[in-house]
């Protein structure tokens, strides 16, 4: 197995990469999770996205916002794994907590988690910090990494 780290800003993507992130979030949390949703919010203008390919194939992904686009801190988001149960998920957090702290000089992460994936991001060491809120018909925590 190849597995393969990609990070580009969106002027770098090409259309084919940019096609297949926007196909697979919109089947992910358009179609899979019955949600609809504005997904294109234009935030893909200044993030840095990172996925993961084995072989070719899309296995994880996450969108990586510099402070005050998304949220008032450097946000991570849209993260998704597309194969369950194999750390895909674990692997593209950790990478984009790494080019946060790399690229923007973070020292705080926030995301809004969808509150069923509380133990995930608290395996790579967010807390909660908010109650629970419905954000697009789905029960959702605000939580926060920092260094």
């Amino acid at each position: 197995m190849n597995t393969i780290l990609h990070k580009k800003t969106f002027e770098e993507l090409t259309t084919d990469e940019l096609y297949e992130l926007l196909r697979v979030r919109s089947e992910t949390f358009v179609v899979g999770q019955n949600c609809v949703y504005q997904d294109l919010d234009y935030d893909d203008k200044t993030a840095i996205h990172l996925w993961l390919t084995v072989d070719d194939k899309l296995v994880a992904m996450a969108r990586l916002c510099p402070a005050g686009t998304h949220l008032p801190e450097v946000s991570i988001g849209r993260v998704i794994a597309t194969e369950r149960g194999k750390g895909y998920g674990k692997q593209i957090m950790l990478h984009a907590i790494n080019t946060a702290i790399e690229l923007l000089d973070a020292t705080c992460i926030e995301i809004q988690a969808q509150e069923y994936a509380k133990g995930f991001y608290e395996s790579v060491g967010f807390k909660q910090t908010s109650d629970t809120y419905i954000l697009e018909n789905i029960p959702h925590i605000n939580m926060t990494w920092r260094r």
